[in-house]
């Protein structure tokens, strides 16, 4: 299928010479500067904004639950104290490229089957600056800066969580020339827990209970990351898979006085080996409460609480 050229230049079939070299400029236009603008913006300037810095620390769930002092190293552009960002050696001072006669930009005329087209970019000299430095600083080489690696404390506040940034303002890179700083962001690296793991402000751990303290109850001591050791009871009859929550014992939320939960996941341990003893009695037991009997439970058991019932309120989104 033919190409309709004048559907692309955006002109009527009947559209004049004139017409069609304007649509034609302005389609060049476009697509050499993104239609914001060309010819005629002007030197830039040696003097630039940093950009901005990311690195990353490692932090403990206890340093987040509570928050920390952390000195971070990093390697960055600093401003030249040789030159104090001119770039220049000594007296010297920078002077109009000869190039671009200090426009920043060069020009040049493209020919077409529809007339010229004057186009520009950056001067390949002075690179946009619009000026050279014929006597540079020996120490920056005319950047205005140099790398350097300095040492930043970071103020982590309480309840960060990994994957946040922390932004220090005016603490990146120093830019071209000796122009203001980027800033620096810090990347929150959460280590794992060896006891809880993290969901939020809530915080999940595993207790193992002993078949006899689940069917008799007990209490167990969790050493919670903010308040210290707390108390959990285990209630008589406690079944697999019972969840016992301790509330406001949890991670904070960030700038916020709420606290999370700690959620206590019971694991009910059942013996895999008995000596003599141990087995007569719980054979005795056995002969006890001879109306427990193992059985087949019904999938539509509401009561069941097993792997089928657990599995159907899933799927059904109860």
């Amino acid at each position: 299928m033919a190409r309709d050229y004048y559907a692309t230049l955006g002109v009527d079939q009947k559209a004049t010479d004139q017409e069609l070299k304007r649509a034609y400029r302005k389609l060049v236009f476009e697509a050499f500067f993104g239609g914001g603008g060309g010819a005629g913006r002007g030197p830039r300037g040696r003097v630039q904004p940093g950009a901005d810095s990311l690195l990353r620390t490692r932090l403990t769930l206890a340093e987040c639950a509570t928050g920390v002092s952390k000195q971070v190293t990093v390697e960055t552009a600093i401003l030249c104290d040789s030159c104090t960002g001119s770039g220049t050696n000594g007296d010297s001072k920078p002077v109009r490229c000869e190039t671009c006669g200090g426009a920043g930009e060069v020009q040049s005329v493209q020919r077409s089957f529809l007339g010229q087209v004057m186009t520009s970019r950056p001067c390949p000299t002075c690179r946009g600056a619009g000026e050279t430095i014929p006597d540079p600083c020996h120490k920056c080489g005319g950047d205005g800066r140099v790398r350097a690696r300095r040492d930043i404390t970071v103020k982590v506040p309480a309840g960060v969580a990994g994957g946040m940034r922390i932004r220090l303002a005016a603490q990146g890179e120093v830019g071209p020339g000796g122009g203001p700083a980027g800033d620096l962001y810090v990347e929150v690296v959460e280590q794992a827990h060896e006891v809880f793991v993290r969901d939020g402000e809530d915080l999940h751990c595993t207790i193992r209970v002993p078949m006899i303290d689940a069917a008799l109850g007990t209490t167990v001591t969790i050493d919670t990351i903010i308040d210290g050791p707390k108390e959990i009871t285990i209630e008589p009859g406690t079944q697999p898979g019972s969840v016992t929550v301790l509330r406001g014992h949890g991670m904070p939320k960030l700038r916020s006085g709420i606290r999370g939960d700690v959620h206590a996941h019971l694991e009910v341990v059942v013996p895999s080996r008995l000596d003599h003893k141990e087995t007569k009695l719980l054979r005795e037991l056995k002969d006890l409460r001879d109306r427990d009997v193992a059985e087949v439970v019904s999938t539509q058991s509401q009561h069941s609480g097993g792997l089928f019932s657990r599995l159907r309120e899933a799927f059904s989104g109860r």
